[in-house]
């Protein structure tokens, strides 16, 4: 069947038209278009003349139209010959495909030429035209569908609450909900300033404790620390605002191994324009940014 989208136009008055190979539709072809000729280098068919293109476009029509009945009978006999077995398929006028949310078949089924949603059936809708392609990609949608069972959801979430990799970036986000930040005390930041941070991105410290980081913490959740170097302190900090950071001016350069090694330093240009999409984001949903796990 010719590709409508494969139609372009040329330099001179007339159109490029590209399909795949079909004896007979070549033949219904150049009997339609007897003028026409194939270019080599642009592997298709020019077809002269100012109104070329609405003449392929109605030609185009007319095959889709003798060309779908015949795909589809094609495809339900394919259907028939190795029939797909599942629960997540029905099949009627057309094939149907119910499975539970999973952005992994959404994806896939997209790209099954003719598959649409129907918002009324609560399903994707693909025609025996495409069987084909959809017996291809079975395997990947119904392993994606079974992922994303509720009993299989469950169980893969009991097994990552036995996990130590789970228990450690539970104390993470606990430790991010704290707002605590160690800070060297021989180098403190000013307060009140949209600073890059090694460990929560950009950030606005608003106290000093004077308490002295545990080195324990340190290890655990701050690597970059060196209490050989530094002697930490906590300080609290807040999510600065869009203002703010609109407001800061980028550093001029990368920051060096001593300023990583204490835990802040004035963000670059590409740090800022990170934040301040974030928080134009937040922004524009009316809310404050909430905490996160950070891996």
């Amino acid at each position: 069947m010719v590709d409508r989208h494969s139609i372009i136009k040329a330099h001179k008055p007339g159109v490029l038209a590209a399909f795949p190979y079909d004896r007979m539709t070549v033949e219904r072809f150049r009997e339609t278009f007897p003028r026409a000729r194939w270019n080599d280098q642009k592997r298709a068919w020019f077809v002269p003349g100012k109104t070329a293109a609405l003449r392929l476009d109605r030609w185009l029509a007319r095959e889709t139209n003798q060309a779908l009945p015949h795909a589809d009978a094609k495809g339900r006999d394919a259907y028939e010959f190795e029939p797909i077995a599942s629960s997540y398929l029905e099949v009627a006028d057309d094939l149907r495909i119910r499975t539970p949310y999973s952005k992994t078949v959404i994806d896939t089924v997209r790209t099954i030429p003719w598959a649409h949603w129907d918002e009324e059936l609560r399903a994707w809708r693909v025609p025996f035209r495409s069987y084909e392609e959809l017996l291809r990609q079975w395997k990947s949608i119904e392993a994606a569908a079974r992922r994303t069972e509720p009993e299989e959801r469950k169980r893969r979430l009991e097994e990552q609450k036995n996990s130590a990799a789970y228990r450690a970036a539970r104390l993470r986000y606990a430790e991010r909900r704290r707002r605590r930040y160690p800070l060297p005390s021989q180098d403190m930041p000013p307060l009140r300033r949209p600073l890059m941070t090694e460990q929560y991105g950009v950030v606005a410290f608003t106290d000093l404790s004077g308490e002295i980081v545990d080195p324990d913490i340190l290890r655990i959740f701050y690597p970059h620390a060196t209490p050989d170097r530094f002697t930490y302190i906590w300080g609290t900090w807040r999510t600065p605002t869009l203002q703010e950071l609109v407001a800061t001016w980028p550093a001029r350069h990368e920051p060096n191994a001593m300023e990583r090694s204490r835990g802040w330093w004035q963000p670059t240009l590409s740090e800022l324009r990170i934040a301040r999409r974030r928080a134009r984001s937040m922004e524009r949903r009316g809310r404050r940014p909430s905490s996160f796990i950070t891996a």
